[in-house]
């Protein structure tokens, strides 16, 4: 249904003839710079029904712009959604990731080499390949054609900081012309058509909605503690070859070479997320940084790999290629997306020539995420 508000215009996000995904929208004659509050609650309202929001013709805007957007979302958050975890070299995020100097809420992602933007200088930038996180991944020979999720996730620190509410991502400079196919290699022989560097999204509404009733009532009664300094402590382990979760090697950092522990800043959250404008439930939780899981009558489950695999069993049937929408970039397009109801991946495989520019916005949330007993007002 298209609705329209003085001159913005909203559609649903094309989707192909196969696909389920019933999620998302495309909103154009947004005014970014100069938003009004009305247009502003219209977009939100959007971005909690449809969950992903793709504005376009976006070209030049600025970080700043970017930031004031993402930050009205949660008008009291200020920092980036990793705070200063970002820093440590250790952490997997580190090399995929470059700050604003002047808005450092914003970061700069892509592939290739940048002489400058926005106050950086003569930076490299290298678009995440699976074939670094993944245990086994796809042949050299079939790297240009093939590809995989190279790892699904919330954005969120999982340690200290809320999960933001809202990501938003502006694509800058973007590499066309080609297609991949997206292999899931897990011996369902699940495969994907999918645009150069797409950025993967899943419900997790759909996700929670698939399930079995026992299932159901499983997630609604038990939480989610993740590991402390969790891009750091998984540094070591290597993805499945679906990009959800990681094998158990027993190769996790122990304890004596994290950076110190505050035990007050472990995370342990509900599996289902409820939506704070339709009172739905989304099954949320980052399948690589789980490390227990809580069940209502008290028992802890602490076997690692036996986490691993409940998790990998409640949302592997959500990622299956007809419940996955693959955004198609285009130079100027913004993406919002409900962090707190959406799962997403990297995509892709570039060549050196390949050149792809794009910036990322989160804050760590105000408050943590509502859980399944919550009372929407």
């Amino acid at each position: 249904m298209t609705v329209t508000n003085t001159t913005i215009f909203v559609r649903p996000l094309s989707v192909s003839a196969f696909s389920n995904v019933d999620f998302g929208s495309e909103i154009l004659n947004v005014d970014v710079e100069n938003l009004s509050d009305d247009d502003f609650f219209l977009i939100q309202d959007i971005l909690y029904r449809k969950h992903v929001v793709v504005l376009k013709n976006q070209a030049g805007l600025s970080p700043k712009a970017q930031y004031e957007l993402t930050q009205r979302f949660d008008p009291t958050a200020q920092g980036y959604g990793h705070g200063k975890s970002l820093d440590a070299k250790r952490s997997i995020l580190h090399p995929d990731l470059k700050t604003v100097p002047h808005q450092p809420q914003v970061q700069v992602i892509g592939n290739g080499l940048i002489s400058s933007y926005e106050g950086l200088e003569n930076i490299k930038l290298v678009h995440p390949h699976h074939k670094k996180f993944h245990k086994h991944p796809i042949a050299e020979v079939d790297n240009i054609d093939f590809t995989r999720f190279y790892r699904w996730h919330i954005d969120a620190a999982l340690y200290d900081l809320n999960p933001p509410r809202v990501t938003s991502l502006m694509a800058v400079s973007v590499p066309k012309g080609r297609r991949q196919t997206l292999r899931y290699d897990d011996n369902t022989g699940e495969e994907l058509d999918v645009p150069l560097g797409t950025t993967a999204f899943v419900s997790g509404y759909n996700m929670y909605n698939i399930l079995s009733d026992m299932d159901k009532e499983f997630v609604c009664t038990s939480t989610i503690e993740y590991a402390p300094h969790p891009y750091i402590w998984m540094s070591p382990a290597k993805s499945l070859s679906d990009g959800l979760g990681l094998y158990s090697d027993g190769v996790e950092l122990p304890q004596s070479e994290l950076p110190p522990i505050d035990t007050s800043k472990i995370q342990i959250l509900p599996m289902t997320w409820k939506n704070p404008v339709t009172g739905e439930l989304a099954l949320q939780m980052h399948p690589s940084a789980v490390r227990k899981i809580h069940l209502q009558d008290g028992t802890i489950i602490d076997d690692l790999q036996e986490v691993r695999r409940i998790v990998h069993r409640l949302q592997r049937p959500g990622i299956s290629p007809r419940f996955v929408y693959p955004h198609d970039w285009e130079e100027g397009d913004l993406v919002l997306f409900n962090n707190h109801g959406v799962l997403h991946s990297v995509v892709g495989a570039f060549t050196e020539r390949e050149v792809r520019l794009f910036r990322q916005c989160n804050i760590a949330a105000s408050e943590p995420p509502l859980g399944p007993d919550a009372v929407v007002v």
